[in-house]
């Protein structure tokens, strides 16, 4: 199914003019021994040396050239200057005279020479980077080839055939030396590029490879990318820094064992390009015949297949058509473009921009609406986690010790777009999140035995002021879920759930949860309704991030009023009872609440010893206390409070 469709795109964007075969320089790995793409490098700082050379000229006297790669010299084809450059005005239209070798290379004018750098003159070698190249294509000349697919030197390096780059480096520096050719040497620390796979430094080769050409298209590709809803919106800095960043063409062959074939032959005698009929996808050329008996070109019935394989990322970047052409073709029309691409920000450059690539090439459309972008999981040092590295946390190994839920609570504590570092005392604030919300549920359960969930228009105001705190988590959670934004959810679901519900509502209400004769049985009908719809809209919120415990408590309890075999299946909560009047009484019953714990700790006194009295101040009218009094004097165990309008909260308790 994959490589049918791969196969498919590479025939049609063929035939559309955006592929071909180009024997030209390009990123090569000398480790991997294959092409590999621009998205494939990475900068690494390495320690080298900056050599000033002296060659001669026919100007009759030498020029100095600083370089970090000697062992080139043998691949050399002119030397640059800038045409301003005073010290050089003599040199200009003269040649200079490779040491070891005697040949002789002209010396030209070059305004992209940097001449505050190094000696100001440079030794244009085929290819020691792309300026190289771009010199090459400029000046019409043939590259002198001296590095092997496997990073040795050929016979055209003469004594030095057969030694790798760094061997090489290290024997011409000295042979320069012997020969009084180094006028000075400098230790230098600067950027190469090295294959991100496996850190080997990338040579420029000339091989024959397909290439998808789309430079053409820049323009379009940022408007592609404005097109997308970013979440984080920052991270389209990256998409757009990219595409402008852009200076070859995708690379799509790779030399490599496994892969997706080329579908693709080519005539023996004229290498004609003959192509599989989209009809008999898949195919091995290395195992199927061509799909013509003759060249159309030159009636040639021999032909060789392409060895060579499609890059992983021309196969991953048709993810949507390949999800959306396993389902019924009667819905695929509803499903791509595709709502959504969840991913890490470190393959925007990889998966995304190409995805996008592909599917505007084949549909003229993006692939999907939004982006998702997350973070990497770092290490306790604040490393990327790889496995090469070695500094790998298993997950198997933590959701055993503690649970999945319990890692899932980790990492959904990211922001978008931000990396997280691993800390297992996080990963135990989950499982004491777990303990927490298994005990509040099975306290809860055990005062809503008797109870049948219905409307309740008598509420207390406490239960009114739970419910309101409620209604605006459960608001900004479905505001944060819309923008993708979990770790939001997550922190305002539990902040409520500890400091809100559990720290101060459960402690407010036991006292008509367990006196109904004391208190009325509709102060209780009241507490039993706050109850049961704040601990099913906490386990909504959390259930996409901790779905484990969240349906192991819905199913001990609620699945029986709900009617739904899963949490997963119910509704979101959608509960709307914000009450400003409410959320003021009850802010404040918690303000004097603290100061009584408070006093209680100071003088070491258990919460539970009763006070004779305790005298209140606080901005709230005398009968909006009134509504709270007894609930304040069950929980801070007064036997007497007396209240005062105040401006501020203040308490003064007797013992």
């Amino acid at each position: 199914h994959c490589q049918r469709i791969s196969q498919r795109s590479f025939i049609q964007l063929y035939k559309a003019g955006r592929e071909a075969r180009k024997r030209t320089p390009f990123f090569w790995c000398p480790e991997c021994q294959t092409a590999i793409a621009q998205v494939e490098m990475k900068d690494k700082e390495q320690d080298s040396r900056f050599v000033y050379m002296k060659f001669d000229t026919t100007a009759g006297k030498p020029i100095t050239i600083a370089t970090t790669r000697p062992e080139l010299m043998a691949a050399c084809v002119m030397v640059h200057v800038h045409p301003d450059d005073e010290r050089y005005k003599d040199y200009v239209g003269k040649e200079a005279i490779i040491p070891f070798y005697n040949r002789k290379v002209p010396i030209k004018a070059n305004k992209d020479v940097a001449r505050d750098f190094g000696s100001g003159a440079v030794y244009h070698c085929t290819f020691g980077d792309m300026d190289d190249v771009k010199w090459l294509m400029e000046e019409g000349i043939d590259a002198i080839e001296i590095v092997e697919k496997d990073g040795r030197l050929n016979e055209k390096a003469g004594k030095y055939k057969g030694m790798t780059i760094k061997e090489a480096r290290k024997a011409i520096i000295k042979d320069l030396e012997d020969d009084n050719r180094i006028e000075k040497s400098e230790p230098i620390r600067h950027v190469v590029n090295v294959h991100e796979r496996c850190d080997t430094d990338i040579e420029i080769l000339m091989t024959e490879q397909w290439f998808i050409n789309y430079l053409d298209l820049k323009d379009e590709m940022l408007e592609w990318g404005k097109k997308l809803d970013w979440y984080p919106e920052f991270m389209r800095v990256r998409y757009d820094n990219w595409v402008r960043g852009l200076k070859w063409d995708w690379c799509i062959s790779r030399q490599r064992f496994f892969g997706v074939p080329f579908p693709v032959w080519y005539c023996k005698e004229c290498s004609e390009i003959i192509l599989a009929d989209e009809n008999s996808l898949p195919v091995d050329p290395l195992k199927d015949k061509a799909p013509v008996d003759k060249c159309p070109k030159c009636g040639c019935n021999e032909f060789v297949p392409e060895k060579d394989v499609l890059d992983t990322w021309a196969t991953s970047s048709l993810t949507p058509q390949i999800a959306v052409e396993l389902m019924d073709e009667g819905i695929r029309e509803r499903l791509y473009p595709m709502s959504l691409r969840p991913q890490a920000h470190d393959i925007i450059t990889f998966w995304l921009f190409n995805t996008v690539v592909k599917s505007q090439l084949h549909n003229n459309v993006n692939p999907w609406k939004d982006v998702a972008i997350s973070g990497h999981a770092l290490d306790p040092h604040h490393k990327k986690m790889s496995k090469s590295k070695g500094n790998v946390v298993e997950p198997q190994a933590v959701i055993e010790k503690y649970s999945a839920d319990a890692l899932r609570f980790w990492a959904a504590g990211s922001k978008l777009g931000e990396d997280l570092p691993y800390q297992e005392k996080d990963i135990v604030t989950g499982q004491k999140f777990i303990t927490k919300l298994w005990n509040a549920s099975r306290f809860g359960f055990m005062h809503l035995e008797d109870y049948r969930p219905e409307e309740n228009n008598r509420l207390e105001v406490m239960d009114r002021w739970l419910l309101s705190k409620l209604s605006k988590v459960i608001k900004g959670a479905t505001e944060s879920f819309r923008k993708y934004e979990y770790f939001r959810t997550k922190a305002d679901t539990e902040l409520f759930f500890w400091q809100t519900l559990c720290d101060n509502y459960l402690e407010i209400a036991k006292d008509r949860l367990y006196n109904p004769e004391k208190r009325g049985k509709e102060a209780r009908l009241s507490a039993q309704y706050a109850l049961y719809n704040s601990l099913l809209a906490v386990l909504k919120l959390m259930a996409p991030i901790m779905p484990f415990i969240t349906e192991e408590i819905y199913q001990l309890y609620f699945a029986g009023f709900e009617k739904e075999k899963s949490i997963h299946n119910t509704l979101w909560p959608s509960l709307s009872m914000e009450d400003n009047e409410a959320e003021a009484v009850g802010d404040f019953f918690v303000e004097v609440l603290g100061k009584v714990r408070k006093f209680k700790a100071e003088k070491k006194m258990s919460l539970k010893t009763e006070l004779k009295a305790v005298n209140i101040k606080g901005n709230i009218t005398a009968e909006q206390f009134d509504l709270i009094k007894a609930e304040l004097m069950a929980v801070t165990k007064a036997k007497e409070i007396k209240f005062e309008k105040a401006e501020a909260v203040e308490i003064s308790a007797i013992e």
